[in-house]
């Protein structure tokens, strides 16, 4: 480091491989390689995950959020951003990560989670006895009364 830290985050190129060599490169190609990444995994998971409807809302948010992210991130280093703005979109993008995987959909799961026990226990209660799943012999009366 030739300079002193607030130099390079308001350095008069923007953040270009001139100015930050060690550094323009691997974060440009690692911005591209999440943005790819995010797309794959978003069309992996909505298919297996299709029925479960507060897992693939979750998966669709951190989709957006990774588009968004990253695609500045590529968009701040093609146009020579300064540096600043490459750190808050950095970030914000890892705060929003961490919030919507840990905070806003954990308790959307949880109660999805226990709707689906209910479920299975009141199905499970329903069919406990053998007999509930045969039908019942119909009458002799009831067919002489269908044929007329």
């Amino acid at each position: 480091m030739k300079h002193d830290p607030g130099h390079y985050l308001l350095a008069k190129g923007g953040f270009s491989p001139d100015n930050f060599p060690d550094l323009f490169y691997p974060l440009a190609a690692l911005a591209l390689i999440f943005l790819v990444l995010s797309v794959v995994l978003y069309n992996v998971q909505t298919r297996r995950l299709h029925r479960h409807f507060p897992l693939m809302n979750m998966q669709e948010w951190l989709l957006w959020t990774g588009l968004a992210t990253f695609s500045m991130i590529l968009v701040e280093a093609t146009f020579k951003f300064y540096f600043i703005f490459v750190l808050v979109t950095v970030g914000l993008g890892v705060a929003a990560f961490i919030w919507i995987r840990f905070f806003l959909f954990p308790p959307q799961i949880e109660a999805y989670n226990q709707q689906l026990r209910r479920a299975r226990f009141y199905s499970a209660q329903k069919y406990r006895r053998p007999e509930a799943t045969v039908r019942p012999k119909r009458s002799e009366r009831t067919r002489r009364r269908r044929r007329r």
